[in-house]
């Protein structure tokens, strides 16, 4: 087993046997391997990854970490292992499975002579693992963040009157997936005008007018891992009450950035910024959270939120991503990527934040 198969194998409580792992992301944290359907079993002396035979050949050859088992009927498959490892208590990975596919494997491991642990303590225990980002990790996201910049670089340059934000954005993934990304990290989101007041918008045949905002938010995968970054710039001079949005979001901004350490609750940061907005005169128009970790899936622990007291430690991954949204008028986001340091913190992305004007 690989280094964090053993990890995890060690961490496994005296009453389990085994831990199940069908998530993609986990299956692929564990094994470096991509599948869309897997079983991933974890023992204390060894692993099992069941694949179906469209991934025979390549989990064979990639995944030197585990046992591969060749699918025939599910059902069969899983009562020979368990049978032959002499499995007594599973753990489930109880927030990839659905109450119906629940259901399915417990029948199963009830036919083998085994029983489901679906207390969550698994997903607790993966959790705990992936927190905390190596170094290698943390190189895959530099050059996921570095493709995501040059892309927008390049296609800020596009921007003019009558561009739709449909347009602006298939530009962006074209360019990043052409420097090497494997995808983007989720819909990218490219809003300009009134659509930038809506946190989450999706970018449509609206074009850009002169003096309006155009909001990214946009991330590149590499080998897995995401990068997660949100710049707003104009084409042309915005409205004294634009920009005094704009320069509200950016000292926010740098507010939270300033209170990143290891030590420091997750609400603490939250609060900076949006305790600095509030008293800009824009209470009630920042409504999501301030960041979230970041690693092989876009959002992960911990959630820089109001009400996470969790506690910062060094080697975690989080974005820092204040915003206000006046509806119906504008909205400005600056969004940031940064590891956690034991004094502060490393920040993934190079670009600057002042204030674009095309």
């Amino acid at each position: 087993m690989n280094t964090r198969l053993t990890q995890l194998a060690g961490l496994l409580p005296e009453n389990a046997d085994a831990a199940l792992i069908i998530s993609e992301a986990n299956r692929r944290y564990y094994t470096d391997f991509v599948s869309s359907l897997g079983y991933l079993f974890v023992t204390r002396n060894g692993s099992f990854l069941i694949v179906d035979s469209r991934y025979e050949e390549a989990a064979r050859n990639q995944a030197h970490c585990c046992e591969i088992i060749p699918m025939k009927r599910l059902s069969e498959t899983m009562k020979e292992l368990i049978t032959d490892k002499k499995l007594r208590r599973i753990m489930l990975e109880a927030s990839a499975f659905t109450l119906a596919e629940a259901d399915t494997v417990e029948k199963i491991f009830t036919d083998a002579g085994a029983a489901a642990i679906k207390t969550g303590d698994l997903d607790k225990l993966i959790s705990k693992m992936r927190i905390i980002k190596t170094s290698a990790e943390i190189g895959k996201m530099r050059r996921a963040q570095s493709i995501t910049e040059d892309a927008f670089m390049q296609t800020i340059k596009l921007i003019k009157e009558g561009v739709t934000e449909k347009e602006l954005a298939l530009e962006l993934e074209f360019r990043m997936r052409r420097s090497g990304a494997e995808s983007v990290s989720f819909d990218l989101i490219v809003l300009t005008g009134s659509k930038t007041s809506m946190p989450h918008g999706v970018p449509g045949f609206n074009t850009v007018r002169y003096g309006d905002f155009v909001l990214f938010d946009i991330g590149a995968t590499y080998e897995g891992y995401h990068s997660d970054m949100t710049r707003t710039v104009a084409l042309g001079k915005v409205s004294s009450s634009s920009r005094r949005i704009y320069e509200t979001v950016r000292k926010a901004q740098q507010n939270a950035l300033d209170a990143v350490r290891a030590g420091v609750r997750c609400c603490d940061v939250d609060s900076k910024a949006r305790s600095y907005i509030n008293a800009a005169g824009y209470e009630g128009m920042f409504g999501h959270s301030t960041g979230h970790g970041v690693g092989i899936e876009i959002h992960e622990a911990p959630s820089v939120s109001p009400a996470n007291d969790f506690i910062l430690r060094s080697g975690m991954v989080i974005t820092v991503e204040p915003g206000i949204y006046v509806p119906g008028k504008c909205g400005v986001r600056i969004e940031d990527m940064v590891v956690v340091s034991t004094d502060g913190y490393i920040n993934l992305a190079s670009l600057p934040k002042e204030l674009i004007e095309l």
